[in-house]
């Protein structure tokens, strides 16, 4: 009873606890991974394709996705060629693209809200995933998914906070804001000047920096670039109303 921010319309939690939390309490339930999950789902719905997120293990991945008549990214980001947990990966994803996400972070979280509309919420839909969440209700949950410690623990992440910060900023109206949601979106506000420059800085985007996927942090950075809503409806991500 003292997590669920009940008392206010928009509330703001971490990771898979966070989801358990909010959603029993929420007319819409927003995900937020901003490196990468969700910015790859924002790309492959931008490009008219169907996202199904994927928590299953490596080796029935490929049954999954041709149950579904879907491609499949591969789970390893550093993969040269092909689709993959890069959003550099699927810039030029055929348009219409049934894709699955191998990602045990943002697809986990995702499959864990139960009935509760579901959304993909990033950096570059921050403004249109906040207009479409106001339709659902007045009672929003944003979980950012924040990363993992090599013990398994969340790390929580900068870009998470931020691309949470943007939806909550985004999201207009008298509407009461837990102190957590508050504190995300002061964080975005302070930041918002130069987003890919904290990105850039953050942890998380040093890492991928130093791994050469510095693309990956210039997509995810690119605030208001994309007009999709992606919206869970029978295991896949799609575009609201289509």
């Amino acid at each position: 009873m003292y997590f669920d921010q009940q008392e206010y319309e928009v509330r703001l939690e971490w990771g898979l606890a966070g989801v358990e939390a909010l959603a029993p309490h929420s007319d819409v339930m927003i995900i937020v991974d901003v490196l990468s999950f969700t910015t790859c789902v924002d790309i492959a719905i931008g490009r008219g394709g169907v996202v199904y997120p994927y928590r299953g293990t490596a080796e029935d991945l490929p049954e999954f996705a041709a149950s579904r008549g879907a491609l499949y990214a591969a789970p390893n980001r550093a993969q040269q060629s092909g689709f993959s947990l890069a959003p550099s990966s699927l810039v030029n994803l055929p348009h219409g693209t049934r894709l699955v996400l191998p990602s045990p972070n943002g697809s986990k979280l995702s499959l864990s809200t139960g009935n509760v509309p579901t959304l993909a919420g990033s950096l570059r839909n921050a403004k249109a995933v906040a207009h479409i969440a106001r339709q659902f209700g007045t009672r929003i949950g944003v979980v950012a998914a924040g990363e993992r410690w090599p013990d398994g623990s969340l790390r929580p992440a900068l870009e998470a906070f931020l691309g949470a910060g943007a939806i909550i900023a985004h999201i207009n109206g008298q509407r009461t804001r837990s102190p957590e949601a508050e504190v995300a979106m002061a964080s975005f506000w302070h930041l918002q000047a130069d987003l890919q420059g904290a990105l850039l800085r953050c942890g998380s985007g040093k890492e991928l920096v130093g791994r050469g996927f510095a693309e990956d942090v210039h997509l995810a950075a690119q605030l208001n670039a994309s007009s999709t809503a992606p919206i869970l409806s029978n295991g896949a991500y799609q575009q609201v109303g289509s």
